[in-house]
């Protein structure tokens, strides 16, 4: 018999390189995703104000003095008010003979009587400005005026703790004049982002392609802050600061900073405490007290509020909360000077912090009048030589 031979199968189809091609890209997509090369992966997590968030200033300071009775205009001759009526007196009751007197009730004790706890960190503050007074009196004949301002009190004044009275230099360096500031006015600005470009020096390799954010944003009471350096959509740091906006100014509530892990600080301040994530102690809060972060809105912020307490070769000492320290922060008021950037021509004013122990950094801050003195320039030097300099590239929109 005849063998039967089976069909031939046709050939299959070979797919078409289209389709090929968007299978690669999803594959790579997918890849970059799980890596945490996409913006969208490595984005850091939604500020709880993203929604209700405000950009108008915010002004704290002394009220503002009631306005005089307009005068009369020259000329204009006084004219008495006619004379009353005289009102008939009702007729005399008889008396009733006096009570025994009582004893005297004590008076309840006010506000300014109530004795307020001494502040442990004060002496450190006016020891910070005698070593600054003191370094500066060496290299010229006349010392620079001080404010020590942290807000409306970094040093208490009369009014010990509360808050309500700022000491000058002169009280803080021990300086006999003993000069009494009143009430400090602050402007804090409100809800920004600024975008920057960032150069500097990390061991021997330099820093390419790196770029700056600072995310502002307020609602009146509540602030959040977040700096962040990112390399190749990648974030490779970030400072993010949280708390209130109350009398002093920025209260902040917690400071953490993120490398590799993230490393935080709290603000206890039912306690008067800081405690640190880390293994450190704790350390005692200060009243208007900053963290390394908010300490750049809170200089702008003095500065707008009041430019003339502040002149040429003023220093302003306020406690600075790192992620694993609590020290003294001392910055040196320059005077005007023109700055050109990536994103224009700026007259700014400088504020230098020198380092006073061996590790410390050394942080140069450049704002500018014109945008409500908010930073421009950030320049942050380590005591290695390493260093990271943010130059403002544009003010970003922000997204209600």
């Amino acid at each position: 018999m005849p063998t039967l031979a089976a069909p031939a199968l046709p050939a299959a189809p070979r797919p078409p390189w289209r389709g090929i091609a968007a299978l690669t890209v999803a594959v790579v997509l997918v890849h970059l995703v799980l890596l945490g090369l996409t913006p969208a992966a490595v984005g850091p997590r939604p500020s709880p104000l993203a929604n209700k968030f405000i950009t108008r200033t915010i002004v704290i300071g002394p009220p503002a003095a009631a306005e005089p009775a307009p005068a009369a205009p020259a000329g204009a001759e006084a004219r008495p008010s006619p004379p009353r009526p005289p009102r008939p007196r009702p007729a005399a009751r008889p008396r009733a003979p006096a009570p025994a007197p009582s004893p005297a009730p004590q008076p309840s004790p006010t506000p300014d009587s109530v004795a307020t706890p001494d502040i442990p960190l004060e002496q450190l503050i006016a020891q910070a400005n005698a070593a600054v007074a003191a370094e500066q009196a060496a290299s010229a004949a006349a010392p620079p005026a001080v404010a020590a301002a942290s807000g409306p009190a970094a040093v208490s004044g009369a009014k010990g703790a509360s808050g309500s009275a700022s000491t000058s230099a002169a009280t803080a360096s021990g300086n006999a004049s003993g000069n009494v500031a009143g009430p400090v006015a602050l402007r804090i600005p409100g809800s920004v982002k600024l975008a920057f470009a960032v150069t500097g020096q990390q061991g021997t390799s330099p820093m390419q392609g790196v770029f700056g954010e600072l995310a502002w944003l307020q609602d009146g009471q509540q602030y959040d802050a977040r700096l962040s350096l990112t390399f190749l959509f990648r974030t490779i740091r970030t400072q993010h600061s949280a708390g209130m906006i109350g009398p002093t100014g920025i209260e902040p509530a917690r400071f953490s900073e993120t490398r590799k892990t993230e490393v935080a600080s709290h603000f206890v301040r039912d306690q008067g405490t800081i405690v640190f994530s880390s293994n450190t102690p704790s350390a005692p809060l200060m009243a208007g007290a900053q963290d390394r972060l908010s300490i750049v809105m809170q200089l702008g912020a003095l500065l707008a509020g009041d430019p003339a307490h502040y002149p040429q070769g003023a220093v302003i000492a306020i406690q600075t909360v790192g992620p694993r320290d609590a020290d003294i922060w001392t910055f040196n008021v320059e005077g005007e000077e023109k700055l050109s950037l990536p994103a224009g021509d700026y007259t700014v004013r400088k504020l230098t912090r020198n380092p006073r122990k061996p590790f410390d950094d050394k942080v140069e801050l450049w704002v500018a009048p014109e945008l409500g003195y908010l930073p421009v320039r950030i320049k942050q030097t380590q005591a290695n030589g390493d260093f990271a300099d943010l130059q403002l590239r544009e003010i970003l929109p922000l997204r209600q």
